[in-house]
């Protein structure tokens, strides 16, 4: 993959991080006002686990975009300063076709293989 296509993919990818943990961000923030409204009690409140639930499974969710976002930015540090594709294990280089399938990976699939072994 050239710098010039992998700083695009990577752009483009940021940018759709970004708006997911913006999306998400505001469904929180609607979340946390609701609960502000609703009754204390949600032993019984009918709808105080389910606000409970909502708040959790979206603060995961932001998590894990908040998360993302942060790889893809280290994903275009690392690729100004010319290492974007090169394994952080081994020092071999990552396949254009792993990069292009998850373009924040900091491994080959061989260092991700033994990390994670299936």
């Amino acid at each position: 993959m050239h710098e010039s296509s992998a700083r695009t993919h990577l752009e483009a990818a940021r940018a759709s991080a970004s708006e997911r943990v913006g999306a998400l961000t505001t469904e929180f923030a609607w979340l946390a006002g609701d609960s502000e409204d609703a009754n204390g009690d949600d032993e019984h409140d009918p709808e105080g686990s389910t606000l409970a639930f909502e708040r959790a499974r979206v603060a995961a969710l932001l998590a894990d975009a908040e998360s993302t976002l942060e790889d893809l930015e280290r994903a275009l540090a690392k690729l100004s300063a010319g290492t974007y594709a090169q394994c952080e294990v081994c020092g071999r280089e990552i396949a254009p076709a792993r990069l292009e399938a998850l373009p924040a990976t900091r491994t080959c699939i061989r260092c991700a293989a033994v990390a994670r072994p299936g």
